[in-house]
């Protein structure tokens, strides 16, 4: 599904325009995103949780050369599904 069917199923459910709907699946995803640099978990029932991990520093092989790299530490978005999406599927 592209963010286009996404934005048109939005609008066929809930009866907006399409522009609106879009409109709301922008803002929706900037707050997410706000969220998400704030460090704040976000919880959707039915849906899951998005929630930043730290991910440790690391040194990695190149399987090609079997060169070592250094990987820096950096933030992730992790998402855990939730039980009822689970068992939809």
């Amino acid at each position: 599904m592209t963010k286009k069917d996404l934005v048109a199923a939005i609008a066929k459910e809930t009866g907006l325009t399409i522009k609106d709907s879009g409109n709301a699946l922008n803002a929706f995803v900037a707050s997410v995103g706000t969220a998400m640099k704030k460090g704040q978990r976000l919880q959707l029932p039915g849906l899951g949780t998005f929630k930043v991990a730290k991910r440790s520093a690391r040194v990695v092989r190149n399987p090609r050369t079997g060169a070592k790299l250094n990987v820096p530490a950096k933030k992730v978005v992790k998402f855990k599904a939730a039980p009822a999406l689970d068992k939809s599927l």
